[in-house]
């Protein structure tokens, strides 16, 4: 990365993950927000939802630069109406996993002066199945059946994901897991926060199972 683009690509920070489960995909995500300075985080600006519902039965998280995940989604968001009504039919799962992967990619190489970096996980369901693909900041695509995370906080979350993670858990060990990556992130990265939001993706719909604003005090970040 040269230096003029150093000076516009600030480190800011989240926790986003998408858990397989037995009952279907748990999806969550810290809240924080923050803004950037020469030296990383510079300070923190408030808290956000970081899962958006794009239709009644596909969710997506979001990392990267807020003002570009957020058109983005509001884009695809419409595109998936002007569909519906046209056509009559809802989109399939990976026909909008491919459609934002495109547009991720064709967003990163616009030339600007500061770079287009989105980073998301996409869940949902159709008549097909259930999914979780992971949608990398350069508009790769790939398809997971274990367990996706994104943003600052993975280099924390990782690694009690792949000690931790279990196929066919329950949606309840799952939502436990999820809460334990982000309240371990939160203690030692500036950027996450423990005020979190939790979705589980099922068969023909989304639940919001964790709405939580309460910041735990950093003694209690383990429980």
């Amino acid at each position: 990365m040269n230096e003029e683009i150093q000076k516009h690509v600030l480190k800011t920070g989240t926790l986003t993950m998408g858990l397989v489960c037995k009952e279907g995909i748990i999806i969550a995500a810290d809240r924080r927000q923050t803004y950037a300075g020469n030296g990383g985080v510079s300070y923190i600006a408030g808290s956000a939802k970081k899962i958006v519902e794009l239709t009644d039965k596909i969710v997506a998280t979001t990392a990267g630069t807020a003002s570009d995940t957020r058109r983005t989604l509001d884009i695809i968001k419409a595109e998936l109406k002007l569909k519906e009504l046209r056509t009559k039919e809802k989109a399939m799962v990976p026909e909008v996993a491919n459609f934002m992967a495109n547009m991720v990619y064709g967003n990163i190489r616009t030339p600007s002066m500061i770079p287009s970096i989105t980073h998301f996980i996409l869940s949902g369901s159709d008549d097909k199945g259930i999914y979780l693909f992971d949608i990398s900041p350069d508009g790769y695509i790939q398809s997971s059946d274990t367990y996706v995370a994104t943003g600052s906080g993975i280099m924390q979350a990782h690694p009690i994901l792949d000690t931790e993670y279990k196929k066919n858990m329950g949606f309840e060990e799952a939502i436990a897991l999820a809460k334990k990556c982000i309240r371990a992130t939160a203690g030692r990265e500036p950027s996450v926060g423990t005020a979190m939001d939790i979705y589980l993706v099922k068969k023909g719909e989304i639940k919001q199972l964790v709405d939580r604003e309460v910041v735990t005090p950093p003694e209690n970040t383990l429980k």
